[in-house]
């Protein structure tokens, strides 16, 4: 038995409240709510009863253990729960989770085995005319031997979900820590690209917005060739060829990446598609299927059958059939159809498989046909696409000397803008469509943390997909594209990597060394503000923006920033010099991140002033 370790142990009691029988008790509080419910996946909407504390309670279920996206519906409008840290990172709805505790064996349990490291790294797109970003995951043993190298599993999460969300929502490090633990599958590195990147360009705002519908020659398909693959290969040490590539993806991102698989097979020989479909017009593919089977190790494809898109899925596999394509198929009927418990399992399930050549044969050789059609399967077609992604509201909008926030309430009785750079709260003003707007004219290159005020609740911007990660009530950030420190407008400079570790609640930056010479990094220490957590210095802050474009610009030096303590220093007795006594700003020390971010560019034009300390030497006179 694994001794498993919830998020939810890991961040104090909070909300909601799972207990020994599998129910579930869920608490807000709202003094000025009229109604409110709660939106869970595994039962729905139903309502929630105020006591005369003023707390709004409900007990749902028993459900089985899991991770569960929830929210609250206050008087029509559906909000976060503030009490919760953990939520759903999403390009348009926002949702807080819940973890059901099991007996410490689900795939995706934090357990007491080796973790691997989840590294944020950001790139420049010549696609895309800007810099863009994704997460990857390292192998537990991946900074220990430093001449091993490893398989790539390009892996791309679904319509409106962020670059994140495989590590947050779907446990790809946990799930895949796991098995390594447990020899169950090879070490690879894992990347996550973000699936929507037309968003981050600096075309209308209104056309980055739209979710990502077209696949070949699209920009998620250019960048991810052209630009990603490259980034990848050359940062970290991969094996670069088709038998030590895979590609794979929920949703949309299973149709991204069927895709882009199907149509570089020079390059992938590994293909998962998990509730998804793609093309069945790909020349040279299909139609000379010898060829493709030989190209492919494993071509693995899940659906639920109680899924939206379980008819199309179904008919892609029929159509693999036909055309004498091999494939594995995997259906489950009680996950709730189109969701991430889906996406979770389907994970668990090919992760063994991937870049083990007699297991995909074996999975490859049992693989059963589609099941026969029966007529009743639901089709995805453009107008079921059109009733779940409405065209979405823009906010916040950017015009050269203005920034209009926006916020659909048709039945709202007053709307308004609040934000840490407004002295008051600015009342925004309804349209006949019922969307509610404001436009200001001051801070337009700040990076700032705002929300509504809807009848009295405080409310996230559903149509930001960038939260503030407090520990409390999660505020939306504005960061305007054209800002000096926001990565998309910095051009093709050199980067850093950032990296959290949830369990031990850091975050490291670590600069562009150069690679002409040996440096010692100055060391800096962010101390975060009271109710916010490690990543908002990075986050909130913009602190490895900042470093990046200061290094670039040669007004700092090569630095390490960190949340931690650094007690490791001491404890390694790591030597004292003016190059690792680290340089150390409280956030609480300042009011508004405006004035943490002057504190910070400060003390990096300071470090940039310092002279280089002597390289230390031990014993034989051996460098450091």
């Amino acid at each position: 038995m694994f001794l498993a370790v919830s998020a939810m142990a890991l961040t104090a009691a909070g909300q909601p409240q799972p207990h020994a029988d599998g129910t579930v008790t869920f608490t807000y509080q709202n003094d000025s709510a009229r109604s409110v419910q709660v939106d869970v996946q595994f039962a729905g909407r139903h309502d929630m009863q105020r006591g005369a504390d003023g707390k709004w309670t409900v007990t749902l279920g028993p459900a089985a253990p899991d991770m569960y996206p929830y929210c609250f519906i206050v008087d029509g409008i559906s909000v976060m729960d503030p009490e919760n840290p953990q939520y759903f990172p999403n390009e348009g709805f926002k949702n807080s989770l819940l973890e059901m505790p099991g007996d410490g064996t689900l795939p995706h349990d934090i357990r007491q085995v080796p973790h691997g490291r989840m590294e944020y790294v950001h790139y420049y797109s010549k696609t895309l005319g800007c810099t863009n970003h994704a997460v990857v995951y390292l192998p537990p043993g991946y900074l220990f031997d430093q001449q091993k190298k490893y398989p790539v599993f390009y892996l791309i999460s679904g319509t409106t979900d962020t670059e994140e969300v495989y590590y947050k929502v779907g446990r790809v490090n946990y799930i895949l820590d796991n098995l390594l633990a447990e020899k169950q599958a090879r070490e690879m590195i894992v990347v996550l690209p973000y699936g929507n990147p037309a968003r981050l360009s600096a075309g209308s705002a209104s056309a980055a917005a739209q979710p990502q519908t077209r696949f070949g020659g699209d920009p998620f398909s250019l960048d991810l060739i052209n630009d990603l693959m490259p980034c990848i290969e050359s940062r970290y040490r991969t094996i670069n060829n088709a038998d030590h590539r895979a590609i794979g993806g929920f949703s949309r991102g299973g149709n991204q990446a069927l895709y882009n698989g199907l149509t570089h097979l020079d390059k992938f020989s590994y293909l998962c598609s998990y509730s998804s479909f793609t093309s069945t017009d790909i020349p040279q593919v299909y139609d000379h299927a010898a060829e493709t089977n030989k190209k492919i190790h494993l071509f693995w494809l899940g659906v639920g059958t109680d899924d939206f898109l379980y008819g199309n899925a179904r008919d892609y596999m029929e159509f693999l059939d036909t055309k004498g394509i091999h494939s594995v198929k995997e259906f489950t009927t009680d996950k709730f159809g189109h969701t991430w418990m889906n996406a979770r399992y389907f994970l668990w399930k090919t992760l063994p498989l991937l870049f083990n050549k007699k297991a995909a044969e074996a999975a490859m050789k049992e693989a059963q046909p589609a099941p026969a059609a029966t007529g009743q399967e639901p089709q995805f077609t453009p107008g079921v696409m059109a009733r779940m992604f409405p065209r979405p509201i823009v906010s916040p909008e950017y015009a050269e000397q203005s920034v209009t926030f926006r916020f659909k309430a048709p039945q709202a009785r007053s709307v308004a803008l609040i934000s840490e750079i407004l002295s008051e709260p600015v009342a925004m003003q309804r349209d006949s469509d019922g969307v509610w707007s404001t436009t200001l004219t001051d801070g337009l290159y700040e990076r700032f943390k705002y929300c509504f005020r809807v009848d009295g609740t405080p409310v996230a911007d559903p149509s930001n997909m960038y939260l503030s990660p407090d520990e409390g009530f999660k505020w939306s950030i504005a960061d305007n594209p054209a800002s000096l420190f926001n990565f998309a407008s910095q051009g093709d400079i050199p980067h850093g990597t950032t990296s959290y570790d949830l369990e031990r609640r850091e975050a490291w930056y670590i600069s562009p060394m150069p690679q002409q010479r040996m440096v010692i990094p100055r060391f800096v220490q962010l101390l975060p503000p009271t109710g916010e957590t490690m990543e908002s210095w990075f986050k909130v802050g913009g602190a490895d923006a900042i470093a990046d474009r200061m290094l670039a610009d040669g007004k700092t030096k090569p630095c390490i920033i960190t949340t931690s303590s650094l007690d490791f220093m001491q404890q390694g007795g790591m030597p004292q010099m003016p190059g690792f006594a680290p340089k150390v700003i409280r956030g609480d020390d300042y009011p508004m991140w405006t004035q943490r971010r002057r504190a910070l560019i400060k003390l990096l034009i300071d470090l940039g002033r310092e002279p280089d300390p002597e390289f230390p030497r031990f014993g034989g006179g051996g460098g450091f």
